[in-house]
């Protein structure tokens, strides 16, 4: 297998990439491919063909989403030839594998290019009557954290008589929905799903259909009371754990909770134990957010990890994400001095976990691989005057216990103030999800932004729009099939 250091092709949108050695390869793969023969764009004026090749992967390889138009400025290429490099591009493959492997890659591997496989990018354009291709569940009537990043409401929390109500029309979504997508649904908040005791009857009646929830939980709660209490716990595809801290004064300094880390240690250690012990498929894995001033305990993180490891040694921790907390930082960077500080970290971080933890699996998100890979780390930042006011329900929304469905992942918490003007419509008796995703598209129905409303998405909301905006801008500039460069 040719690597990224053998192929100047591949490795060209890194940093350090060799623009004019894979320049050269490229010029020489079209002459051995016939792709040069005869084509007009062979003697055209200014940089060979190949050349501007390079130039596009690098630039799509670290910003994904650049229109057509400002990539064709760039070149200074007229519609003719741009037109010509952007079939040529597709008949070289190791290109796109360039942008893939590039430091934006994970925009395009994980959200962009996944979507555009099942069309649902399309469906958003072409105001397409589709169940959405993500359901969030939003079970939980209230959280015992108060974490200071959270935007929930101190106290706001749903009462208890919603529960029952509540609980019949989730099931009712889980019912309604097509299982030709078995990653249709996860559970998650808004508030923390263990704190809803109806919770495994849903996840038994998702599974009992074919779907492999993933629960996004605090872990406080996952308790061998909670488990026996709700076997259907057992169905989950997937328990992905928010870990706040790795001591008792760090989990009390982020969530306000007095000796939260030593019980959610403690459930984690057993739950790996029960989880061998039943040989249950269920996977585990950590969520780790590297807050302001602790780069340097991901090496700890890995120790931690370690330790789970040993309370089954023949299941070890699944996966592990890491995520850089962005709040506060109003232009979405890291200063030079904390940059360098936390990409030297995470690759030391990479070293310790390859040797103490080597079948953990670590996705570092979309904007710590750029770091890793010597990249500035910026995430795509979407203000109130490029939010959509149509949103992308066919993409993902959200459901909560009162049945309101939501279009972006953090407004689902009661009492929010501003969050009702994202609510789509309401689940109940007579009216299922299509039917409010259908009506909130067949109407036109439009949220103007208000200021601070960017606060109500998330990362993966934030690139669905980065990339509809994107969209649409080329479809307008008469780009057509060839929008959004790669598909």
């Amino acid at each position: 297998m040719t690597t990224l250091s053998q192929d100047p092709v591949l490795g060209c949108a890194l940093p350090g990439g060799d623009a004019r050695a894979a320049a050269e390869e490229v010029r020489r793969r079209m002459d051995d491919r016939g792709l040069t023969v005869g084509e007009p764009h062979a003697t055209a004026p200014g940089r060979h063909a190949s050349e501007q090749l390079v130039a596009l992967a690098r630039r799509y390889g670290n910003d994904p989403f650049t229109t057509l138009e400002e990539a064709r400025s760039d070149l200074g290429a007229d519609r003719a030839r741009f037109a010509l490099l952007l079939d040529l591009f597709g008949r070289l493959p190791e290109l796109r594998e360039a942008v893939e492997a590039g430091p934006a890659g994970r925009y395009w591997t994980n959200t962009v290019l996944p979507l555009e496989r099942r069309g649902v990018l399309d469906a958003v354009l072409d105001g397409g009557r589709v169940h959405p291709h993500s359901v969030g569940l939003y079970p939980g009537p209230t959280c015992m954290f108060r974490c200071h990043f959270c935007v929930r409401v101190t106290g706001a929390r749903y009462d208890a008589a919603e529960l029952g109500p509540g609980n019949e029309r989730l099931a009712a979504v889980i019912d309604e929905l097509p299982t030709d997508n078995p990653d249709t649904l996860y559970v998650s908040g808004g508030l923390e799903p263990l704190t809803n005791p109806g919770l495994g009857s849903l996840v038994t009646r998702a599974a009992s259909r074919g779907f492999r929830i993933t629960m996004y939980t605090n872990a406080f709660a996952l308790t061998d009371a909670t488990l026996n209490r709700q076997p259907g716990l057992w169905d989950l595809g997937a328990v992905r754990t928010s870990l706040y801290g790795l001591d008792d004064d760090e989990y009390e300094a982020t969530t306000g909770k007095r000796r939260a880390f030593g019980r959610v240690r403690e459930n984690l250690l057993r739950f790996q134990a029960l989880r061998a012990e039943r040989r249950s498929p269920v996977r585990l894995g950590l969520s780790y957010l590297i807050l302001p001033g602790r780069a340097h305990r991901l090496l700890d993180l890995v120790d931690f990890v370690a330790e789970l490891d040993r309370a089954a040694p023949d299941r070890p921790l699944d996966f592990l994400t890491l995520r850089q907390d962005y709040s506060g930082r109003e232009d979405g960077r890291l200063d030079d001095g904390e940059r360098e500080r936390l990409q030297e970290v995470l690759h030391a971080f990479a070293e310790r976990a390859a040797e103490r933890t080597p079948s953990l699996h670590v996705d570092y998100g979309y904007a710590l691989h750029g770091l890793m890979a010597g990249a500035d780390a910026v995430l795509p930042r979407i203000t109130p005057e490029t939010m959509r006011p149509t949103a992308h329900p066919q993409v993902a929304v959200q459901v909560d216990i009162r049945g309101d469905v939501y279009l972006y992942r953090e407004a689902g918490f009661p009492d929010l103030a501003g969050a009702d003007r994202y609510v789509a419509g309401r689940v109940g008796p007579g009216t299922g999800l299509l039917d409010v995703v259908d009506r909130f598209v067949a109407d036109g129905a439009r949220v103007e932004p208000h200021p601070g409303d960017e606060y109500f998405m998330d990362g993966y909301d934030q690139v669905v729009t980065g990339r509809l905006n994107q969209l649409e801008a080329d479809l307008a500039a008469g780009w057509g099939p060839a929008r959004g460069f790669l598909r």
